[in-house]
């Protein structure tokens, strides 16, 4: 049998490394692997729902443009009452209710602030790359309900 494959024995009690990724998985301008950030989540935490929101909003908007995915979006992950609001304050200031700004920003974070009532809030913050290349934040809060994990409140912070 021929293979392409280069076999190697290794002791019992050998350690060995792990396989290295391809020069082209690892984003430019990463010193290691080693600092390659990994993301996880699980479906029970609220905060880890309004990071899973944000990121998939943010792609939608980026990759799609306003398509149909961002509003399928909204409806998935907020309260019926936030998706009314959301629309009277678009009207209001010709942005995205989401976003609190026009435009897509190029980063995102999300972190937790606190809880009580019935609620969690998370700080948001979304950064941007003006035409001018000049990098600035939009922090908000933003409030889900703990039975739903369903944003139910964002505000400019």
């Amino acid at each position: 049998m021929t293979t392409t494959r280069a076999l190697r024995r290794v002791a019992p009690d050998a350690t060995v490394p792990a396989p290295r990724q391809p020069a082209s998985a690892i984003p430019p301008g990463t010193p290691s692997e080693a600092a390659v950030p990994t993301r996880e989540g699980s479906p029970q935490s609220v905060v880890g729902h309004v990071a899973d929101f944000y990121g998939a909003y943010i792609d939608a908007l980026h990759d799609l443009g306003r398509g149909q995915l961002a509003p399928a979006l909204r409806h998935h992950y907020l309260t019926a009452e936030l998706c009314a609001g959301l629309i009277r304050w678009e009207a209001a200031h010709r942005g995205d209710g989401v976003l609190r700004a026009k435009g897509v920003p190029i980063r995102w974070s999300v972190a937790y602030n606190d809880s009580g009532m019935g609620h969690c809030w998370s700080r948001v913050t979304l950064t941007w790359d003006d035409p001018g290349h000049e990098i600035h934040h939009t922090r908000l809060l933003v409030r889900s309900d703990l039975a739903s994990r369903r944003i139910s409140g964002i505000w400019t912070d």
